[in-house]
Order: C-alpha cells, then structure tokens, then sequence
C-alpha cells in the first residue's frame, strides 16, 4: 500500500509539471499563418517621455583634453573589426571654427591577453560641419572623429583593446570584446539585439538598461537614431513636428551636440559589442549646399566597401552563419539605380550552405497596419520587393512606426509560406511617443494624400483583391498582420541552427518582471519548400529544438521521471 500511495505521488507531480511546461509552448512559423491579434495600449502607461537634459550623467562629456569618448565598434569582416571614437570639443554657435583633425593620432592596441597588446594599428580621423547659412541659426563643428580598423582577429575570442593617442599619453581605459564566429561553421552569434527610433528619453533610458541585461553579442540599429532634428535648440522639450513650432524656419535646424550625448549615452554597450547601424528619415539633416546624412556618414563605420557598396547608407555583412543585408530607402532604390544593382550582385554572391539565414533590414515598413506611414513606402517594396522574394530572404526588420508589428508570411499582400517574416520595431523610446491608432480603426484610415515619404515618390494603392479589395484600408486587422502592439522596447534574435531562429519581442514594462516578455515565436526556414526560383511540397525541417512543438523536459522533471523509472524496477524486483 505505502508503494501505491509513493508511485501516486511521484506521477501526479510528474503529470502537473508536463501540463505547466506544455503551456510554455513557443509556436513556429509552420503553424501559421496565424489569426491576427492586437494587444490594445495599457491606459496606465504614459504614451511617450520627456528627452534627456544634455547635462544628464549619460549625456555630459566625462573625459578632458583629448582622451578619447564615444567609442564604438562595428563589424568590418568576419575577422576585422572597426574601433570608433571622438577627441576634443565640439563647437556651436553663430561663428564656430573647425579643429584640424590631424592634431590627434588615431590608434588602437590590442590582444588577447588583459594589459598585454600584441598588436598595434592606425586609423583616419575627421571632423565635420553642420552649417546653416540663415540669420539665427547656430552653426556646428565636430570634435574628432577617429575610425581605426583592426584585422587578423581569431573567431569568438576575447580581446582586449585601448585607444587614442600614446604621443600625447592620451590613450582610454582597457576595454573588451568578443569575436563572433566566422561563417561556414555551423555557428552563429549568441544573441542579436534589434532596436528602432531610439532617441534620448526616460524610455530610451530603459530599452537600453533592458537590452544590456540581455547581453548580447550584436546590435541592429534599424533608424533614427539620436533625434537630433527634434530637439530644440533652445533646450526645451523635442518639437513632434518641426514646422509647426518654426513656422519661419527657412531650414530644419537640428542640435548636433545631441549626437554626442548619443555617442556617449550608448558607450558603456557599443564600446564592447559591435552595433551595426542603417539610417532612418531622422539622419537626412539637410544644410546648406543640399548636404545630408553628413552627421551619419561621419560618425560611423560600416563595411560598404567591404560589401563592394559604394555608399554608406547600404551594404551587407556577416555575422556566423547569417548574411545581413542593410538597405537605404531614402536614397535611390529604383530598379535604375546603383543600391538596386548593388542589391542584385550582393544576393548572387549568397552562399546559402555558408550563410544559411538571410536577413534585411531597413529603415520604413512596406507592411504596416497602423495608421502612421501607413502605405508610404510602397514605391520601394514595388521596386524591390520582388528581387528579396526570388532570393529566399528569411526576416526582415524596420522602424519608423512607433510601435511593435509582427507581420505573417508574405509577399505581395498575399499570404505566401516563402515570404519573410516582416518586424517592425520602431518603438527603441523616442521623444515622438508610441503609436496607438490603426489605420482599420473606426475614422483612423488617412487620407490617400497623407503620409508622403520623406524620399521617393508616392505610390498610394487601393487592394485589387481579398476582404479589402477596392479599399485604401482594411477595416478589421489585416490578414498579413499577425500581431500588433502600442510598446516601447527591443527586440533579441537567437538563432538555434540552420532551420530555427527564436525570435523574442521584450516590452519596456516587463524589465520589472521576471523571465517575462511580449511576443515570442520560432522562425523557422524551409529551404525544401523554398528553394530559389522553385517551390517543391512542404517539409518539415530535419532538426528541432526540444521546446518546438513539444513539452520541456527541464531537468527536475527529467530526474522525476528518473526516480519513477528507478522505483518501478526496484518494486518489480521486490514485490
């Protein structure tokens, strides 16, 4: 009797911890398409926050004379790294006047052992000017930007790195990194951080803190990043829409020393894992002479000519066993255009057995349910739309709309099991606040004039087919739309192997809640389906991980099961 009531209590703790790691299921992509869901904004939750003082302590300047700050690190190729950072004061004001960028040496010491540097390299320094040739408008020097490239770097190895310059014993602290592992191997990077429109507020504050408990070992910077254009200078709160605050403003001014407390606002992440960056609408920063993009092409390092680009604002990368591909939608894209012949070479050269994942990313949504930038950039997904499906791209990542859309699988508005899954996180903090109307809400739908892009030409469209057939807008969630919500926050990427890819979606407010986060799902690859230039019959893929379409067998319950089995053969043995 006392075996019966034992093996009765080890099975019902048995069975109610299956039942629990049931409910933990994480779907995949293979069962979907999935019935659109919305999670409605929490009312209790402010829509936005105020922007960071530029005398705030992640802000301010913290080094003197010309000890190096801002330092950065980006991705060259799978064993070259780029170090960046700034020396010196910048300058702004009515009348500024450039610093020689040659006053201070550009150089990096590394190794991998702590304090002891095997190797030595130099790099180029610059410095750049933010000019407004208009009565009132202030004026902008940089301080130096230097941009070092360290080479000759061993896979998923520790380095210990300083830089500046030693002739004026100005050289920073030691810091560290790790290397990723190369393509080819089978291996891919720990975790990939996404984020969107992050700007300098109380949020943005918190998507980083949250993103650094996460630790990973990439950054994706999918646009707009520092808000420069929307911080007055006058030192008072971000003005949503510039013109309407400066009606008399002859250009949009923006206040460059906010990309400054934005360089040192994100050191103590990017000085140690590599952050890669595409440009988003808030980087266009006009000034005299038709300039732009001149504050981001100065301050960052990217591989395009690594890439075989010709412009900073597109290239590709890769990180293991994943190829990125960043693209710019507010430089030519037509099919005409050098970013669309770049395009087309970049996908040919795509070893899939090298790199087996193939990921995009830039800066607007083609697929947006929300009524901000609802259609505005359909010129570029007509352009290239076409050229992104032929190739097998697996996921693709925006911003520009301030919230959080998980789209199906999809290819032109259809439902297509071949289409990437698109991700819009524009939501990193900014001083913009979150979105909250939908473009298939009662009266929210705008008007086919409405949201011009900032580049590009408009092609506003009405559905030929399916429940909106006739119509500029739905008026339920569309069906490509998977999952929606109004939340700041992040985005991490962990891909298992060459199938699966875990891709976890972490609110703002859940930084305060134990393993808890929003939208989670397997994307799952089906190369056998998906094949370039063909479809064959859909197969499920070779591998899956234990907690895909399965219960959890977490290692209490596996010692359960252990001590259940051990029972039954000594009872057999004894009874």
């Amino acid at each position: 009797m006392e075996y019966c009531k034992i093996f009765s209590f080890l099975l019902l703790i048995i069975t109610k911890m299956a039942a629990a790691a049931t409910s933990e299921h994480i779907p995949t992509t293979l069962e979907g398409p999935f019935l659109p869901v919305t999670r409605s904004f929490d009312p209790s939750l402010r829509r936005g926050s105020d922007d960071l003082p530029m005398d705030h302590p992640r802000l301010r300047k913290n080094v003197t004379s010309n000890f190096p700050e801002q330092i950065a690190l980006a991705l060259s190729t799978p064993t070259s790294i780029w170090v960046s950072w700034v020396t010196g004061d910048a300058q702004i004001g009515l009348n500024v006047t450039p610093v020689d960028p040659t006053s201070v040496v550009s150089e990096v010491w590394y190794g991998k052992e702590s304090g002891k540097y095997s190797e030595k390299r130099h790099g180029v320094s610059v410095i750049y000017n933010q000019l407004y040739p208009f009565e009132g408008l202030w004026n902008y020097t940089s301080g130096i930007i230097h941009h070092v490239r360290i080479d000759g770097l061993e896979p998923e190895t520790k380095y210990y790195y300083k830089c500046g310059d030693s002739s004026l014993d100005a050289m920073s602290e030691e810091l560290v990194f790790e290397t990723l592992p190369l393509p080819g191997s089978g291996k891919y990077p720990r975790r990939i951080a996404f984020v969107g429109d992050l700007g300098l507020t109380s949020n943005s504050t918190t998507t980083i803190d949250h993103l650094i408990a996460n630790d990973p070992s990439l950054i994706l910077m999918v646009g707009d990043l520092t808000y420069a254009n929307q911080y007055r200078t006058t030192g008072g709160k971000g003005a949503s829409c510039y013109f309407c605050e400066f009606p008399d403003s002859p250009i949009r001014e923006t206040y460059q020393p906010r990309w400054d407390g934005w360089g040192r606002f994100m050191e103590p992440l990017i000085s140690r894992v590599p952050m890669m960056v595409i440009e988003g609408n808030h980087e266009i920063e006009p000034q005299a002479a038709n300039i732009t993009f001149l504050s981001y092409v100065t301050r960052f390092s990217v591989p395009s000519k690594e890439s075989g680009s010709n412009s900073n604002l597109y290239y590709s990368f890769d990180a293991g066993g994943i190829h990125f591909i960043m693209l710019g939608a507010y430089v030519d894209y037509n099919q005409t255009g050098d970013q669309y012949a770049w395009l087309e070479k970049d996908l040919q050269n795509v070893d899939r057995k090298t790199t087996p994942w193939l990921v995009a990313a830039w800066h607007p949504p083609w697929y947006n349910s929300y009524s901000s930038h609802y259609q505005e950039f359909e010129c570029m997904r007509l352009q290239m739309e076409a050229l992104l499906y032929r190739h097998g791209v697996n996921i693709v990542f925006s911003g520009h709309v301030h919230a959080y859309e998980r789209i199906n699988r999809v290819y032109n508005y259809t439902l297509d099991p071949c289409g990437p899954v698109y991700i819009t996180i524009g939501d990193g903090g900014n001083i913009e606040k979150v979105e909250v109307d939908h473009a298939d809400d009662p009266g929210k739908c705008p008007s086919a004039g409405a949201n011009k892009p900032e580049f590009g030409s408009v092609c506003h469209m009405n559905f030929s087919f399916g429940p909106a057939k006739g119509k500029f807008c739905w008026d339920r969630q569309p069906e490509w739309s998977a999952y929606r919500e109004s939340s700041f926050g992040h985005g991490i990427l962990e891909v298992v192997n060459s199938t699966y890819a875990l891709w976890t979606w972490h609110r703002n407010q859940d930084i305060y809640k134990e393993n808890s986060h929003g939208d989670q799902i397997y994307i799952v690859r089906q190369p056998e389906l998906c094949s370039i230039g063909s479809k064959g019959t859909r197969a499920l893929p070779s591998k899956l991980p234990s907690n895909v379409g399965a219960t959890f067998m977490d290692p209490l319950l596996a010692t359960l099961l252990c001590c259940l089995m051990f029972f039954l053969a000594w009872f057999e043995r004894n009874k």
